[in-house]
């Protein structure tokens, strides 16, 4: 059973052994800090966490990752950007595709967002097919539009349209 709920203190020490792996942050934003300490966890379980519709990802009730949309500002209120991660012992497994559906569902329904985009780093396929099987479809790629770690990477640009 995956379900949303939101990220409660005991998360923590889940949150830092996760985004401490190297495979996990590998295609994620440099925003996030690394190496990731407890006091990271708990500023982002008692305020990051906090903005946007953000939720922790749960499998039989056990945490396993996270997923949310946070909503432009100005012209672009209406959009939401989406983003999230799991935990690798999770992966492969379709966990991510339906906590998106959950999360899409709850965002066009409690929420005034009318489209929500992904913007996914070149050579990460799995987040890219992810997005493909959740109904979001391909707009752009942005070429050399994300650096990190010394690197570039084109950024592939996915959208989903709520249906009026």
């Amino acid at each position: 059973m995956i379900a949303l709920r939101d990220f409660v203190p005991q998360d923590a020490a889940f949150i830092v052994n996760t985004l401490n792996d190297e495979q996990v942050i590998r295609f994620l934003s440099p925003k996030i800090p690394f190496p990731y300490t407890q006091s990271d966890a708990q500023w982002w379980i008692t305020h990051g966490a906090q903005k946007g519709i953000v939720k922790a990802i749960t499998v039989k009730n056990q945490l396993a990752g996270c997923i949310g949309v946070m909503p432009g500002e100005f012209e672009y209120c209406r959009s939401g950007e989406i983003g999230y991660w799991l935990n690798k012992n999770f992966w492969g497994q379709g966990i991510m595709t339906k906590a998106m559906t959950l999360i899409v569902k709850n965002v066009f329904s409690h929420s005034e967002i009318t489209r929500i985009h992904g913007a996914v780093f070149s050579g990460n396929t799995g987040s890219m097919n992810v997005l493909i099987k959740s109904g979001f479809n391909a707009e752009a790629i942005l070429k050399n539009a994300i650096y990190k770690n010394s690197q570039f990477y084109d950024s592939h640009i996915f959208s989903l349209l709520k249906e009026e």
